[in-house]
């Protein structure tokens, strides 16, 4: 069980890395780009909207699984 939580981690890590990596980079793209400021800053905040919409959405995910989970073991009495 050990392993399968490791692997588990890794994944979680390594995803998270590619996530910043796309964050960090898609914010050099915008910030070095050829755009007048306020064209910068529109650009921003719909990112960052797009962004939040879509880790409210996979905390959504992740709680539901959670719960699901949780109640799963309840069901079998562990």
């Amino acid at each position: 069980m050990s392993r399968e939580s490791d692997e588990t981690n890794a994944m979680l890590y390594l995803l998270a890395g590619v996530g910043i990596g796309a964050i960090i980079g898609a914010a050099a793209g915008i910030l070095l780009a050829p755009k007048a400021g306020s064209e910068v800053r529109e650009d921003i905040s719909e990112k960052f909207l797009e962004l939040k919409s879509k880790t409210e959405s996979w905390i959504a995910d992740q709680r539901a699984k959670r719960s699901s989970s949780d109640t799963a073991i309840e069901e079998v009495g562990a």
